[in-house]
């Protein structure tokens, strides 16, 4: 080995320690290349970086004292060994429940829309709320018979003729009033058999005389009993519709031709009874408790019987026959105010009923008074 060559061992070794120092100039250093490095320096300078950023954090949570961080890593740190230790632990056995079948579930209907409600009639009403079946007419329907009434009397005093006229138009309200009373609407067959059988009694007591009045008012009733019998038979209803119809024609035929009674009784006995009617009728209808008012009806009704057979030459014995008319024509406006009448009902049968129940009084004492 000559002076002249280098001596390359230590040359290299100093390359592998640290590449691009200088051991002549200890004083200065240069930046290693990145690439030059060795792997046991990178390792190195990596060490270091995370010791340092692991020093800072140590200070950082000591100074600052417990933060949500390190409550939150504690809790973590805690719950994270039960939770290992409950992982491997076995479940216990939850024994299978049977199977039980399950009724199937209805799909829900969907709520019809709210009908209209129809308009109510005082009869409706009252069926809706279950009061009384019985409702009076009121006083309108009264002032309407106290009307007929005084017309019956006024056209007495005239003659048989003049009677005729308000005698006809209650018969026919009767007829109508009875069929819609007992529910039968239309009933044009019946209530037409029975209105004829009202004029039939008319004509047949006009051309028989007073005298004859009983036989020609029984006799047409007799016989319109006997056509409507006939006339039902022949109906193709069922057995109890053609028995309702028949009882309601029969009734009503009878009604209206016992109103007939008073052509056939005398002119100052119908004066004072159906004057008595016209009083009693609207005193019943007053507000008052049903016991008043049916008091205050018949003292009305004797007290009319007074005043108008003072006039006619009955004299006193008029208040009977008054109160006789208003007890019957009293049991007429009830009968008209059964089982939820309607408003119709109320100004037909409510309106005739009391005049008509009122006319086989009259005749009867009529005759007995002379």
């Amino acid at each position: 080995m000559s002076d002249q060559q280098p001596y390359e061992g230590y040359d290299g070794y100093a390359g592998q320690q640290y590449p691009g120092y200088d051991p002549y100039q200890p004083h200065q250093y240069q930046q290693p290349r990145q690439h030059q490095q060795p792997e046991q320096y990178q390792q190195y300078q990596q060490q270091a970086g995370y010791q340092e950023e692991y020093a800072a954090a140590q200070y950082t949570q000591q100074w600052e004292g417990q933060t949500w961080d390190t409550q939150l890593q504690q809790a973590t740190a805690e719950y994270a060994p039960q939770q290992q230790y409950a992982a491997p632990q076995p479940q216990p056995y939850a024994p299978q429940q049977a199977y039980e079948p399950q009724a199937p579930v209805a799909a829900p209907v969907p709520e019809a829309a709210p009908t209209p409600q129809p308009v109510l009639t005082a009869a409706q009403r009252a069926r809706a709320e279950g009061r009384s079946p019985i409702i009076e007419p009121g006083l309108q329907p009264a002032a309407l018979t106290a009307l007929l009434g005084l017309l019956l009397s006024g056209a007495a005093a005239v003659g048989s003729y003049a009677l005729l006229v308000p005698l006809v138009a209650l018969q026919a309200v009767t007829a109508a009033g009875w069929f819609r009373l007992n529910g039968m609407w239309p009933a044009r067959q019946g209530i037409a058999l029975a209105f004829a059988g009202a004029l039939t009694a008319d004509v047949a007591l006009l051309v028989a005389g007073r005298d004859n009045g009983p036989a020609a008012i029984l006799g047409t009733l007799g016989v319109w009993v006997l056509l409507s019998l006939v006339l039902q038979l022949r109906s193709h209803a069922d057995p109890d519709e053609r028995l309702y119809g028949l009882m309601a024609t029969v009734v009503s035929a009878a009604l209206a031709v016992v109103a007939t009674g008073y052509l056939a009784a005398e002119p100052d006995a119908v004066t004072i009874a159906a004057a008595a009617v016209a009083v009693a009728v609207p005193a019943r209808a007053l507000p008052l408790p049903t016991p008043v008012s049916v008091v205050v009806s018949l003292l009305a009704a004797a007290g009319a019987g007074i005043a108008v057979g003072g006039m006619t030459g009955v004299g006193a014995q008029g208040a009977l026959l008054g109160a006789a008319a208003a007890v019957c024509a009293l049991i007429g406006h009830r009968v008209a105010s059964y089982d939820y009448p309607s408003r119709f009902v109320h100004f037909t049968a409510g309106v005739a009923l009391p005049l008509s129940a009122a006319a086989p009084v009259a005749w009867v004492l009529g005759r007995a008074l002379g």
